[in-house]
Formats: C-alpha cells, sequence, structure tokens
C-alpha cells in the first residue's frame, strides 16, 4: 500500500484554495498563506483581523478634537485659492471692484467705484454690502492688491502666502481640517465686519483678516498644550506690532476683526468640554456668526 502524498491533507489558505501553509492566524486561527500573513505583535494574522483590529483602536485625536493628519492639505488649498484668484485678477481687473469689501459706495455707468454721498447723480447706483452684495464680507478675503493696478500686488500676496504657510500648517495640525477651514472663514468674516462697523466706505482686499485669526488661534493653542510661550509671545509681538505699523497704508479695522475672531473661535475649540465637545463648538461657532450677521445687518440698515 503506498504512503498518501502530503500535498493531500496539508491545510489550504482560506483565502487562497490552491495554496498549501502550515500557519494560522494568531487571531481567528485560519490558516493562511505567505500573501496573507500580515505581522503582528505575536506571529502573524489574516487581513480580515487585521482590518477589524484597525477598526477597534481608537483613532489619535488633535487638542480641538479634529483627526490627525500629516498633511496640511486646507492651508494648501486655501493658498491655491488665493492664488489663482490673483491671477484671474491679472486677466479680468474688474474683479476687484465686483468683490472687494465695501460697506456702501457708488458705482457710476462705466461701473467705477466712488465714496457714498447722500446727494448722488442719478446715474450712480450703491454698491456694497448695505446694498445687498452680502457676498463681499468673504470674497474680499480672496483678493488682493491686483497686479495691473498696484506695483504692491505681487508683495501684498507674497507676504499674506508666506504668512499662511508658516502659521497655517502649524493650527490646522492642531485642530484638524475641518474645525480649522471654520475658524479660518468665520475670522476673515470678523475682519471684515469690522471694516464695515468703522470704516464702510474704504474698499478692502486681503487674506490678511484671516491670518491675523491664525495667528491669534496659535497664541490659544500653545497655551492649551502648555507649549513654551516665550517663543509664542515674541511671535504674536511681532503681529501686534505690524498691525500697528500696517494701520498707515492697509486696513488696521479687517487685521484687529480678525484677530479678534479668530482668539474667540480658537478659544471654543480648545477649551471645549471633551463631553459633547462636537456640538459645544458647533454651537459657538453658529452663535458667533450669528452674532457678526447681525451687526453686519444692522450697519447696513443704519447707512442706507
Amino acid at each position: 500500500m503506498e504512503p498518501t502524498p502530503q500535498s493531500a491533507t496539508a491545510p489550504t489558505c482560506y483565502r487562497h484554495a490552491d495554496a498549501e501553509t502550515h500557519i494560522n492566524c494568531t487571531r481567528c486561527e485560519r490558516p493562511i498563506c505567505p500573501s496573507c500573513m500580515r505581522d503582528a505583535a505575536v506571529g502573524f494574522q489574516c487581513p480580515e483581523c487585521v482590518r477589524e483590529g484597525a477598526r477597534s483602536v481608537r483613532q489619535a485625536r488633535t487638542v480641538a478634537g479634529g483627526r490627525i493628519s500629516a498633511v496640511p492639505l486646507v492651508t494648501y488649498a486655501l493658498m491655491a485659492v488665493n492664488i489663482l484668484v490673483f491671477l484671474g485678477e491679472a486677466i479680468f481687473p474688474d474683479l476687484v471692484d465686483r468683490l472687494q469689501m465695501l460697506g456702501l459706495g457708488l458705482a457710476g455707468p462705466d461701473g467705477g467705484g466712488y465714496v457714498y454721498q447722500d446727494e448722488y447723480p442719478a446715474a450712480f447706483h450703491p454698491e456694497g454690502v448695505a446694498a445687498g452684495e452680502w457676498y463681499r464680507l468673504l470674497t474680499g478675503a480672496f483678493l488682493h492688491l491686483s497686479p495691473t493696478e498696484s506695483v504692491f500686488g505681487i508683495l501684498h500676496i507674497g507676504l499674506n502666502m508666506w504668512s499662511l504657510w508658516n502659521i497655517g500648517r502649524i493650527v490646522e495640525s492642531q485642530l484638524g481640517r475641518v474645525r480649522y477651514l471654520a475658524l479660518y472663514l468665520i475670522a476673515a468674516l470678523g475682519g471684515s465686519v469690522l471694516v464695515l462697523l468703522i470704516a464702510p466706505d474704504e474698499s478692502t482686499v486681503g487674506a490678511s483678516g484671516a491670518i491675523f485669526g491664525l495667528a491669534a488661534a496659535y497664541y490659544v493653542i500653545a497655551r492649551r498644550i502648555g507649549a513654551d510661550m516665550s517663543g509664542v509671545n515674541r511671535f504674536m509681538a511681532y503681529f501686534l506690532v505690524w498691525l500697528v505699523i500696517s494701520s498707515r497704508f492697509a486696513s488696521w479695522q479687517g487685521h484687529l476683526g480678525g484677530l479678534l475672531t479668530g482668539g474667540i473661535v480658537a478659544l471654543a475649540l480648545v477649551y471645549a468640554p471633551r463631553e459633547r465637545r462636537g456640538l459645544v463648538q458647533g454651537v459657538a461657532c453658529v452663535a458667533l456668526v450669528g452674532l457678526l450677521l447681525v451687526l453686519a445687518a444692522l450697519k447696513a440698515s443704519a447707512l442706507l
């Protein structure tokens, strides 16, 4: 009587029936072939057990409760939008007049903007937030000095994008993408609202208000996580000095509004209690946006 070949009795991989194996998954104990083996703390596991174990592992979270990501995708996207809009300004010069932040002004028959007056010729019409163009509260934050009208246009966007690159990556890594984007947009809104409240007849452009908001958030986050504040304090001192210096040629109202709004949002994000953290953060952000819009609406109605 001839002996039975080993291949007739050897177990086969549960995923590959034609692959003989003598290795079992240490978790489910099913036979697995070399192509299905995944290194584990002890022995090997099958792909299904590895996936199941990954689902049961608690995801690491940022100080604000967001998902940790090694790639600052939102910062890249915001920089790309700002740069694309800047290039668009060179092709369509009237883009700035149509989208810049303006509380209330006059536009002539040719589209030129003028400071608002109580009495104006019939050929002119009011424009700006008070005239119903509410989108200007955000669109102005993605515009910069037009490269076709000012030699400082490239310097303007260059400084802002450099600041966004350096600060944005840090803040995004500490907040997570969704919360970071919310902070950026609300800070931009806060800067525009303060411009509307204090200097409604001034037209402003630039991402500076939102970037000042990121700077305030950076300070709040550093204190929350117990970082060494010596370098952070020097950084904030630089920004405050720049706020004063830039008031001679830029909108200090937009800078200050973004700084204050960004700080408030950051406080709500990183100091929200762990229990129902998402709910508290969401309510705080929605309430702040609501307050800003109410203030803007009251000012707009007073201008007309």
